[in-house]
């Protein structure tokens, strides 16, 4: 990687706008954080001259991560001129939902992620498949560049790798991922805070939502593959908003017969939003099919269809790569 790209185009840009992606988590929105503050840390830029853009809300449990108070969404950034912007942990370009005119409209167009599936679709890329999470890539590209990495961005680098990994738990955890998490650790980011931040601080609704979603579970093929479908209802029902589903896929992994698990959540009556998680298939192969994308063990797409129909698609295509 051509570090110094990342360097001279921080350097040569007047405004700078860092994007998100929809329905954002740990490791989209601790790196954007990460970044805003390095970036008014380590160059001669103000306040005024950055924005961070998320799609969507921040949950509730993230809300510690530094500086997120300060982020906007599109809407609200959209009259404004850039010359570069940054896209962070996004796998493909649709995932940056109403932000991505905007980033289509600016001419330097960075692109940091950690997905195997991305494209590079930016004019500068910074994209690891290999790296546990954006925030490690993130890091690497400081660190590379001798960049002062601050106790808050620490705190936030820390909480992207810390979820990307589910607490050190998934395949993508490496001996250099606990490594970069020992060296943030030694800069200031607190760990036993920031796990009770992201897992010990779930709201009660959160709490009945997924243990009404558990209860009505469907398993097919000698309970191989699990599966959750989440109406508009059933948000209503236990006053949930779009973040409180955010977990039940790995739920359901967990369970020792599976071998694939989703999600399908849906969006309005045509169109249903998907998360797979699997122990050993490749579920980027199955987002793929429906212009999704992701890692090998985590993805996610969009299915223009309505959640039981959807359903049925996605429990074919997940019948192909468990053979």
């Amino acid at each position: 990687m051509n570090f110094e790209l990342f360097k001279s185009a921080i350097q040569n840009a007047k405004n700078i706008l860092i994007i998100s992606h929809v329905n954002p988590d740990g490791d989209t929105l601790g790196s954007m954080s990460a970044l805003y503050q390095v970036i008014l840390n380590n160059f001669d830029k103000s306040k005024d001259s950055i924005n961070m853009v998320y799609n969507g809300i921040i949950p509730e449990i993230y809300k510690f991560i530094p500086y997120l108070d300060e982020a906007k969404t599109p809407k609200q950034v959209e009259n404004n001129k850039y010359d570069l912007a940054i896209a962070v942990d996004i796998a493909a370009k649709d995932r940056m939902g109403d932000a991505l005119p905007l980033f289509e409209s600016i001419e330097t167009k960075m692109n940091i992620d950690h997905h195997k599936t991305n494209t590079n679709f930016g004019t500068i890329n910074f994209v690891r498949g290999d790296a546990c999470s954006c925030g490690e890539v993130m890091l690497d590209i400081f660190n590379a560049l001798d960049l002062k990495i601050d106790k808050n961005t620490a705190c936030a680098l820390y909480a992207a790798i810390l979820t990307d990994t589910g607490g050190f738990r998934y395949e993508n955890t490496t001996a250099q991922t606990l490594l970069r998490a020992s060296e943030l650790i030694k800069l200031g980011a607190n760990p036993s805070q920031i796990s009770r931040y992201c897992y010990e601080s779930k709201p009660r609704n959160m709490v009945l939502l997924h243990a009404n979603c558990m209860i009505n579970a469907e398993f097919f093929d000698n309970n191989k593959i699990a599966g959750i479908c989440i109406t508009n209802k059933d948000m209503e029902k236990f006053h949930a908003s779009n973040d409180y589903t955010e977990g039940l896929v790995e739920e359901l992994r967990r369970i020792k017969t599976t071998e694939v698990s989703f999600v399908v959540k849906e969006v309005d009556e045509n169109t249903s939003k998907v998360s797979l998680r699997s122990k050993t298939a490749d579920v980027s192969v199955v987002a793929q099919v429906f212009n999704g994308g992701g890692h090998t063990f985590a993805a996610g797409c969009t299915i223009r269809k309505p959640v039981n129909i959807a359903k049925d698609k996605l429990v074919e295509e997940i019948r192909k790569v468990l053979g």
